[in-house]
């Protein structure tokens, strides 16, 4: 049997996640150009983002599932099959359904390929070297969405935005190539079924939760809220004999803190990837570039940090790099809700890789340290939680974002005098959130510090 290659599997599969990480906020920078071209409002235009992240927050649940019956050779072909198919139907920009089409199949590719990206990680990476594998591999989700709309900006700007995706498919396919090769076939025996009953309430929960953000001034929206609540207690109760998500891993106190904080970087990853972009165009007139390039910064500055905190955590330990990290996250978040109607670019910027450089040493650290504070028979239910709901976070962040956009562009006298208010409301939204969260952070590591594992 051919020798399983596990550095190449992980660029393989690091490359696929990082492609699809990258159009997830790609397509943010875009809005205004497709609100535009397509007719339709900021709310609506917001589930090019959305539906791509519900499709992963559904699909990564079955992670489980799918690696405890399948082998990793066949996920990562289903999951580059779908991708190239998505990719290749948003290469002709012919209308919106279509476009969100594209967007739910790419969206199923990477709900697949990322948990089995963080699987070969914990199942085939030496212990010693786990934290900065972790680092390196959480460096596809939380430096891509700050990637994205520079990628995206400069492409709608001079060769439309279907050039997104165009420039994608010889990544994929070397992608392709490299993991086809370094990732042998190894039998599997499928020992469970699937929970179907689980599977389905967790879509409609999903789906009714964030259906409610669209009709949020209408009255259908109580009724989508109480199917999304009703679908809450199906799950919970469908997901009891069959467990499509082991739940008892939220016993665990400090999985529950690290996991909490981790979501709040990642709501705020998104939602700083939707706000600056489009606040930029709407309110200052900047160009589709202009406005994604002043992302770039921030982006280049995590993508340094995010490995390397993982090695000073193999070395220092978990406390210094997550409290320093949350102290300056929190830093240049208060200074950007100060000064983004201010329009200064070049204050803009430095506030955001501030926030960057923090959430470079907390964020990946935060996930090493809650799957670490579990049992290893849990670590793979421990991932499918971590990684089902940073996505629908991310969902979550997005059409919170375009909400309160959309609902202060309709109340202000013109456009740009809502977006202001808006953005400057979602900033302050998610700034009370990370003070909670380093509040949480700050009990678990140096009040209670835990060092039994559940």
């Amino acid at each position: 049997m051919r020798t399983f290659n596990v550095y190449l599997a992980i660029l393989a599969t690091g490359v696929l996640t990082f492609s699809g990480v990258l159009i997830e906020t790609a397509m943010n920078v875009t809005f205004p150009t497709l609100i535009a071209q397509f007719n339709i409002s900021t709310v609506q235009v917001q589930w090019v983002t959305t539906i791509y992240l519900l499709m992963i927050s559904i699909i990564v649940p079955l992670s489980s599932y799918l690696t405890k019956n399948y082998s990793m050779k066949n996920l990562f072909t289903s999951a580059i099959i779908l991708f190239i198919l998505g990719v290749s139907i948003n290469c002709i920009p012919i209308n919106f359904s279509l476009l969100l089409m594209g967007r739910v199949f790419q969206g199923i590719a990477t709900g697949i390929a990322l948990p089995l990206m963080f699987s070969i990680i914990l199942t085939k990476v030496p212990l010693k070297n786990r934290g900065m594998m972790i680092g390196v591999g959480t460096l596809t989700t939380s430096i891509a969405p700050a990637l994205g709309p520079t990628y995206g900006g400069l492409l709608t700007s001079t060769l439309g935005w279907s050039y997104i995706y165009i420039f994608l498919l010889p990544v994929l396919a070397i992608a392709a190539i490299i993991g086809l090769y370094a990732i042998p076939e190894e039998p599997v025996e499928k020992t469970e079924k699937l929970n179907l009953p689980a599977t389905l309430a967790l879509a409609v929960m999903f789906s009714s939760l964030l259906l409610s953000f669209n009709y949020f001034e209408q009255p259908i929206f109580w009724l989508i809220l109480v199917i999304g609540i009703g679908s809450v207690l199906i799950f919970y109760e469908c997901n009891k004999k069959n467990p499509l998500l082991d739940l008892s891993v939220f016993q665990n106190q400090p999985f529950r803190s690290c996991l909490f904080g981790f979501l709040v970087f990642q709501a705020m990853l998104l939602g700083v990837s939707f706000i600056i972009p489009n606040f930029m165009q709407i309110v200052f007139k900047t160009s589709a570039s202009q406005a994604g390039g002043m992302m770039f910064p921030g982006a280049l500055v995590g993508a340094v940090f995010a490995p390397i905190s993982g090695k000073i955590l193999d070395r220092l330990g978990a406390k210094k790099p997550i409290l320093l990290g949350l102290i300056l996250s929190l830093t240049g978040w208060s200074l950007l809700s100060l000064l983004l109607a201010s329009g200064t670019i070049y204050l803009i910027i430095g506030c955001h890789v501030l926030f960057m450089i923090g959430l470079g040493l907390a964020y990946s650290n935060l996930m090493t340290v809650g799957l670490s504070a579990i049992s290893v028979e849990k670590q793979s239910d421990g991932n499918a939680v971590f990684s089902t709901l940073q996505q629908f976070i991310g969902a979550v962040s997005t059409a919170f974002a375009a909400l309160i956009l959309n609902l202060s562009q309709k109340s202000a006298s013109n456009p740009a005098a809502g977006t202001v208010i808006g953005g400057k409301l979602t900033l302050l939204c998610l700034l009370a959130l990370l003070i909670l969260s380093f509040v949480i952070i700050f009990i678990r590591l140096v009040v209670l510090p835990a060092k039994a594992v559940d």
